[in-house]
Order: structure tokens, then sequence, then C-alpha cells
């Protein structure tokens, strides 16, 4: 990623080696960057500077980092936030997809893990398009973290489900041809009908809509 001149970006961590470490880092890459020690630090600087992006620890003293963003998204929805933690949970995923976080990532943090999720902030920025797609209204699927949720719980996808919805989502607009699903989902592998049938089957019992539509001799399309 080279570096970006126009980006706002707040970075937020208690743990001071690793904020240092952090802004480090986030200076190959953005020339504006505030830092803050808590929550309410954080919060404060959010009002007065309103960065394109936020990257902020869980576990923070004052207010933790999901209770941060989800005061910011009671009237902002646009700022790109990823959030970081020591841990994963359930409770954590699903505040993911409730507070449209960009990323929820494990420490020790990847470097380019960490630039993968700037660079869909970036994008998100600049497309001014959400990574939380809204399949049924009680079904979204979240694009960057792979998520599909029903009813604020999880659901268990099979990585041919995950991809299949992943390319449709991506076409939302047409249908994907039988040789793009094959290429796209089955990669190497050969798909046959049967094996098809039996995945958009599969996807489709996850959904209480008909969303995904089969259009003979050419394809499938997906309708959110």
């Amino acid at each position: 990623m080279i570096k970006i001149n126009n980006i706002k970006v707040l970075y937020v961590e208690d743990d001071e080696l690793a904020r240092e470490n952090g802004i480090e880092f986030l200076q190959n890459h953005f020339d504006t960057i505030y830092e803050a020690s808590d929550g309410l630090e954080a919060l404060s600087l959010y009002k007065k500077y309103n960065p394109d992006i936020i990257i902020t620890d869980i576990q923070m003293p004052k207010i933790d980092g999901l209770e941060l963003i989800s005061r910011i998204r009671k009237e902002d929805t646009k700022t790109q936030a990823i959030i970081t933690s020591a841990y994963s949970t359930k409770e954590y995923l699903l505040k993911a997809v409730e507070l449209h976080l960009v990323k929820y990532l494990i420490k020790p943090i990847k470097h380019d893990e960490l630039l993968q999720s700037l660079q869909d902030c970036i994008d998100t920025l600049k497309s001014n398009n959400s990574n939380i797609i809204q399949i049924c209204d009680n079904i979204s699927f979240d694009t960057f973290n792979k998520t599909l949720t029903k009813d604020k719980e999880l659901v268990k996808l099979r990585a041919k489900e995950i991809l299949l919805l992943e390319l449709l989502i991506k076409n939302q607009n047409r249908y994907v041809t039988y040789q793009e699903i094959e290429n796209y989902v089955w990669a190497d592998d050969v798909m046959s009908k049967d094996a098809l049938k039996t995945l958009v089957r599969r996807l489709k019992a996850h959904f209480c809509c008909n969303s995904i539509s089969n259009l003979s001799g050419v394809g499938y399309k997906i309708d959110v």
C-alpha cells in the first residue's frame, strides 16, 4: 500500500509500547495520525478531528473499544473502524456486524492483515459502500469478515457456501454464469450440476427470503 495523504487515522491503544510501535508502522502509510491511550481520550479526539479510520483495542480503561465505536455509531456510520483484541469470542464477532466494523484483528497483529484491512477501509471510503450486505430483513453478510448473521446470531457456513455468496454479492446486478461459479468456487476441481444444485440449496436454506434466483442455462443471481 502506498502512502496516503488525505486519510486521517486515530489509533487507540492503552499499552504504551504497543501504541508506539503501531504509530511507527502507520507513519509509513499515513501522514495524519492521532493517538489515544483510553476510550474517553479517543472519543474527544474523534469529535475534534473527525478521523476517517479508527483502530482501537477492546480492553481499555474508562470506556472500552466496543463502547467507543458504539457511541460513534449513534451518529456516524461512515468512519471505518478496526478492532484489535487478544481474544476471539462469539460476542465480539457479533459486535463486528452490529457496529459495522471493517475487521476484528487478533493480537499479535500481523502487518499484512492490518494493511489489507486498511486497504478495505480506503476502498469503502472511496466507493461509499458498506461491507454489511442486507440479504433479508433479519439476515446480513459481512463481506470483510465473511460472516453471515441471522436474528443477531452467527450462522456457520461451509467454505464453498462463503465463496458462492461472495461471488453472487460481488455481481449482484447480474446472473453469474455456471463457468464463473466453477472457476471461483471450485477453483481447480470440476463442478458437477448436482454439486452446484446442492450447494445453492444449502445456502438458500439459511435465508427466509427468495433472494437467490436461477436463470436456466445461464446461472444464478442474488437480489439484495
